[in-house]
This record gives structure tokens, sequence and C-alpha cells, in this order.
């Protein structure tokens, strides 16, 4: 199989994944006694982070990739999505209130975001997120679970997100990376060849620079993303021993209409699966 048909194939199981997943109207009333502390401590009801025309990320652990990257994509398309009619934002975190500061402080969240703290998941839970692999099977390690995540294991998605990440998508824009990536190399996170003076180095690169997502382009991010952020950081990020089941559990992101009702949905389906902010400003929203 050639480089580009493996492009393809990728391309191919990921926009049929999403798409479906866009078809799916679920009922939020589950969620109707949950009450989440903001980093200030302020409680926030459910009502409040379901209310209408409002984008809430069930994010998961503080150093996660999955948690790095909704950040990073969130930053990067809020001014799209506000101009779309997206009036709220939220993003919940599997973590305590210090990690949910320290990973903040990390990847700033735009101005308007507010994000909550929900250390046991049980939001992220009552929306349906995967549990990952054996969530019940208390003979094995979470680490253990986690790192047979890392192969798929009861994330069908993880491989084709990571394998994706280095062989690229000539068609599909994702225009947040380069945001992301001038970021890291500002903070000095390893690699730093990346950004030249402002400059995305793999937009020189012959043949593929004018794809949307060159190759390595977002495996060099996530590479920046485990070096700079969450490997240096994971004594302050790490869930507690009374939370490790957080350690396998995905995330997700539900957008309400004008009444509050779900109009788009997303469960992660994988370690660095997440929503597609693109097709969200592109396909969703735009309708």
């Amino acid at each position: 199989m050639t480089f580009h048909s493996i492009s393809l194939l990728l391309l191919l199981l990921t926009t049929l994944s999403t798409t479906t997943t866009a078809l799916i109207q679920p009922t939020l009333s589950p969620f109707s006694s949950l009450t989440l502390p903001s980093l200030d401590s302020t409680p926030i009801s459910s009502s409040t982070f379901l209310s209408p025309n409002t984008l809430t990320i069930f994010g998961t652990y503080a150093s996660d990739f999955n948690t790095v990257e909704y950040l990073q994509r969130l930053s990067h398309y809020k001014p799209a999505l506000s101009a779309l009619g997206v009036e709220n934002f939220y993003i919940i975190l599997n973590a305590d209130i210090p990690a949910a500061r320290r990973i903040t402080s990390l990847i700033p969240v735009p101005e308007g975001v507010t994000v909550l703290s929900d250390p046991s998941g049980k939001a992220g839970l009552t929306f349906g997120v995967s549990r990952g692999w054996r969530p019940d099977d208390s003979r094995l390690s979470p680490y253990f679970k986690l790192f047979m995540m890392l192969f798929g294991l009861g994330c069908w998605a993880t491989l084709p997100a990571v394998i994706g990440g280095y062989l690229g998508n000539p068609f599909r824009k994702q225009g947040w990376i380069k945001g992301a990536l001038e970021y890291n190399t500002e903070q000095g996170y390893f690699p730093t060849n990346a950004i030249k003076d402002g400059e995305n180095m793999f937009d020189d690169l012959p043949v593929v620079g004018g794809w949307g997502r060159r190759p390595l382009e977002l495996a060099t991010l996530r590479l920046q993303n485990m070096v700079g952020i969450s490997i240096p950081n994971w004594k302050e990020l790490a869930p507690s021993k009374e939370n490790m089941a957080v350690l396998t559990q995905l995330g997700g992101l539900v957008i309400t209409d004008e009444n509050g009702n779900p109009r788009y949905e997303f469960r992660d389906r994988g370690i660095c699966d997440v929503a597609d902010f693109e097709f969200i400003c592109d396909e969703v929203l735009k309708k």
C-alpha cells in the first residue's frame, strides 16, 4: 500500500466516524443535578454549562494528550466559533482545582472560557464517554491499562490518530497546529526547529508543503506537548490515588442549539482522537 493510499484510508476512517457522530441527538437530562466548581471555586450547575448556544468540552486528566489538544484547539478556534453563534464556552477537566489551574497556566485558555474541575470524571461519564480498556478490572494497574490503550485496546481510533500525525493529511486544513507550534517553541519545548522567525518550516517541504496537514507536523507538536508539558509537570497534573480511573477515561464535546438541545456531539474514540474543530466550523455550524 502506498503512502498516499494509507493517508486516504486514515482520512476516510476519521471522516466517516466524525460525520456519523454528528447525527446523534442524545438527551442531556441526566445532568439535571450536577454541579461543578470553577477554578475560583464558584459552583456551576449543568443548567449553566449546558445552556443554549454553548460549547462544552468534557476533558480528560490534566496532562493527557487529549486535554492538551482540546485546550490548544479551542484557543485557536474560539473566535470562529463565536462568529458562528456559540455564546458560551466551558471545558471540564478530570482534575482537582490546583491541577486544572496548572495546565491552564501552561496552555492559557482564551478569555470567555470557563474551566471546571471534576476530579472523578463524573460529568464525562454522565455524557457517556469511553471508560477505556477493561475499566472494571481491579486486578490491573490503571497505568498498565493506559499503556495498552496506546496500542488501541479499548480505543480503536488511537493508532489512526497517532499514525495520522506522522503521515499528514493532504485535504483537511488544521490551522490550529501552527499557533500551537509557535507557542510551544516560544516556551522552548523540544524540538524548537519547526518554527523559525515566525515561519512554519513545514511550509517549505517539497511536494507536501501545500497539504492541509504536512507529514510529521502534528507529530512534532505532540512531541513538544509530551516533552514540554505532560512529562515535566506530571506530579502537579496527575490524578489523585482516589481517582486513578480517569487515567483511561476519554473525553468528548457537545454543542447546544438555541433551545439547549444537542446540535452536535462527539466522544473521543482513542488517545489523540479529539473533536475536529475545522469540521465543526465548516460542516456543522455553517448549516
